[in-house]
C-alpha cells in the first residue's frame, strides 16, 4: 500500500496559526519552531537535568536526534535503556509498569487537528497510558505535515499515510507488519501545563 502523499505536505501558515490557537484553547502549551535543530533545543530546554525521561519510539525523535541525546548522554534518568536491558519474555509486567508512568515523556503524534486535537496510533498501545494520563509531563514534537482539518481526517491520515510508512519500517526493522490496533485521541488536557506541543515547520516522521 502506497502512502497518500496528500498527508505528507506541510501545512500553510494560516493552518498552523489556527491550530496553535485551538490547541491553546484546549489547555495545551504550544511552541512553533523553524527546524529540527530548534525543536531539539526546545525539548532539552524543557527537561530538567537528571529528570526521569521516557522517549517513545518515534521517527520524529530519531530525525532530530533528541532520542540519542536523552538516552545516551548520561544527563537524564532515561527509561528506554533500562527497558532495552530487560527480558520481555520474563519481565514483561515489570517493563509495562516501568514505562507506564514516567515523570517526563518525549514523543510525537500521527495527526494534530486545526480544532486542537491530538491523535496517536499504536500497534501494541505500550505508550498510550503514559501519554493519556499517567505521565506527569508530556512533550510532543510534531512536523507540520501532520496538521489536518479535524479528527475524521486525522484518522484517515493514520490509515492512508502513517500506516503504510510504519508498516514498511516495521517489516524492515522487525521482520513483521505493523497495524493500527489502538488509537488515542486527546481532545483536551485537564491538567494545566501537562502537555507541550512543539510544532516544527519541517516534514518530520510519519
Amino acid at each position: 500500500m502506497k502512502p497518500n502523499e496528500k498527508y505528507g505536505q506541510l501545512a500553510t501558515d494560516e493552518a498552523i496559526q489556527k491550530t496553535v490557537k485551538a490547541l491553546q484553547s484546549n489547555n495545551f502549551e504550544v511552541e512553533v519552531v523553524k527546524n529540527s535543530e530548534e525543536a531539539k533545543n526546545k525539548v532539552l530546554q524543557l527537561l530538567p537535568a537528571g529528570a526521569e525521561v521516557f522517549t517513545m519510539t518515534s521517527q520524529t525523535l530519531e530525525a532530530i536526534g533528541v532520542d540519542k541525546e536523552i538516552n545516551e548522554s548520561g544527563k537524564y534518568n532515561a527509561i528506554r535503556p533500562k527497558l532495552m536491558a530487560m527480558d520481555w519474555k520474563t519481565q514483561a509486567r515489570e517493563m509495562a509498569k516501568l514505562g507506564a508512568a514516567p515523570d517526563w515523556v518525549v514523543a510525537s503524534v500521527h495527526a494534530v487537528t486545526e480544532d486542537g486535537h491530538l491523535l496517536i496510533a499504536s500497534n501494541t498501545g505500550s505508550q498510550l497510558s503514559a501519554e493519556a494520563y499517567a505521565g506527569e509531563r508530556i512533550v510532543f514534537v510534531v512536523g507540520c505535515q501532520k496538521i489536518v482539518k479535524d479528527t475524521e481526517e486525522g484518522i484517515i491520515r493514520i490509515y492512508e499515510y502513517s500506516l503504510p510508512l510504519e508498516d514498511k519500517r516495521a517489516r524492515k526493522a522487525y521482520g513483521m507488519p505493523s497495524a493500527v490496533n489502538k488509537i488515542l485521541i486527546i481532545n483536551k488536557e485537564v491538567m494545566p501545563e501537562r502537555i507541550t506541543v512543539i510544532l516544527v515547520r519541517e516534514k518530520l516522521g510519519f
